[in-house]
């Protein structure tokens, strides 16, 4: 079998406004078991750059361990990556994104990886309103170790091995909405209608962006008992809303389907429009996300769509003052502007 992905494509394929193909955002061949979500989801996120248009030379991946954590390499060759170690991807990003802020940021984590060894990495991500899309690969296992239940499995959850897991589940995108992170979603990755605008969304939202994206493990978590099977979320699966990702003077052209609709403008003019199917829930309200939230799960629901979005956000450089020039350019004189500008400096502080 070979893994060689051929460098040639049909010459009448559409390119985007930048002229790119689709196929120029694709990566290798992947190796993840046959049916993974998490292909899915590299699928969606390639979708996504190309239909927003964005240079891939513009974006920065990155990953810590596990099966999702591999997943950059089989999307956007052409862009910058950094594999990290176990949990630390949130602080190779904040080193990264505070050097450059000019680039698009996209972490890729899974539930490991996030919810047990990175747990501290994460929280303070979004306490401090990193401009990155994060995104948890969450399939409730460890696979790369034979199928051990993660963080996040449910209470009761049976394993391929069958036996009931004891512990809660650590609930991200609650977490999350409690830490005050300025977008949170959820979405299943055999969902791409839903996955490739919130996407696309994220990427553009000026702050911490988390998806949080039910993946099935086909080899170790698809099983009957499983609450992260593909039956299982297809069964109990419910949406906050119809959700659309409108780009800057591009043409509006959706339809949406009869009922409340929403729509929130981003600081450089791109859009989010909602048909809200969910009752008392407003995407910007904190408080009805949360409430809907502990609704769904006490009726054994799994929620997905925007839940929440700040388009007041404000990132981390605007909230320290960061000079809008990236760090990486600064030439010597505006590091260091002399004797008298430094006395003047000190002056302030006496």
């Amino acid at each position: 079998m070979s893994y060689i992905k051929p460098k040639f494509y049909h010459p009448s394929l559409k390119e985007n406004k930048v002229g790119y193909v689709k196929a120029d955002y694709e990566g290798v061949i992947s190796t993840l078991c046959a049916g993974c979500g998490h292909d899915s989801i590299s699928g969606a996120i390639v979708q996504a750059c190309y239909e927003i248009s964005l240079e891939p030379h513009r974006l920065a991946k990155l990953s810590g361990i596990g099966c999702s954590s591999k997943t950059p390499t089989y999307f956007l060759s052409n862009s910058h990556g950094f594999n990290s170690v176990h949990g630390r991807m949130p602080s190779i990003t904040t080193g990264a994104n505070m050097a450059n802020r000019d680039l698009i940021y996209l972490g890729v984590s899974g539930d490991g990886d996030t919810a047990s060894i990175g747990m501290g990495q994460f929280v303070h991500a979004i306490r401090r309103n990193l401009n990155m899309t994060y995104i948890v690969m969450n399939n409730g296992c460890y696979g790369l170790t034979k199928g051990q239940d993660s963080a996040t499995a449910d209470f009761g959850s049976i394993s391929k091995a069958g036996s009931d897991n004891p512990y809660q589940g650590i609930d991200l995108v609650g977490m999350a909405l409690e830490l005050n992170a300025t977008f949170v979603g959820r979405s299943f990755s055999g969902d791409k209608t839903q996955l490739v605008p919130m996407i696309k969304a994220a990427m553009s939202h000026p702050g911490f962006a988390f998806l949080d994206v039910i993946s099935p493990c086909v080899t170790f978590n698809n099983n009957v008992g499983s609450t992260k099977s593909y039956s299982h979320v297809r069964a109990h699966i419910e949406s906050t809303s119809a959700l659309d990702f409108v780009p800057h003077q591009e043409e509006i052209t959706v339809d949406y389907p009869k009922g409340d609709s929403a729509e929130v403008e981003l600081f450089d003019g791109s859009k989010i429009h909602l048909s809200k199917l969910a009752p008392d829930w407003n995407p910007t309200d904190r408080y009805s996300a949360i409430k809907r939230l502990h609704e769904s799960k006490a009726k054994g629901q799994i929620l997905t769509g925007l839940l929440y979005i700040d388009p007041e956000s404000q990132d981390l450089h605007n909230k320290m003052g960061i000079t809008e020039k990236p760090l990486n350019k600064l030439v010597q004189n505006e590091l260091c502007p002399g004797n008298d500008k430094l006395a003047e400096i000190n002056q302030t502080f006496r």
